[in-house]
């Protein structure tokens, strides 16, 4: 379950509306993904589908995952232990 957002405007796509940060043509299935993410009970109910492409991250972004909106657009977050998603937002990745 998303517990916290570390950007208003991934929150405002989650919500079911529309943000003038990212591409139009994204949003659409940033919330598919959202809710996905909202709806996991464990981090590998993230494996499926494959084109969620889960990542554990590192570097600077350590102790984050992310799953892929497309090639160039992610959702990165925090799971707990808790099963919980923190500080989700929308990245653009490269």
């Amino acid at each position: 379950m998303i517990v916290s957002f570390k950007s208003e405007e991934t929150k405002l796509i989650f919500e079911g509306f529309t943000s003038s940060q990212y591409p139009s043509n994204i949003q659409k299935t940033a919330l598919r993904k959202l809710l996905i993410l909202d709806a996991a009970t464990s981090i590998n109910d993230l494996r499926l589908p494959p084109g969620n492409r889960l990542e554990k991250l590192v570097g600077d972004r350590k102790g984050q995952y992310s799953i892929r909106i497309n090639d160039q657009w992610r959702i990165c977050f925090v799971w707990t232990d808790e099963n919980n998603a923190l500080e989700v937002e929308i990245v653009d990745y490269h």
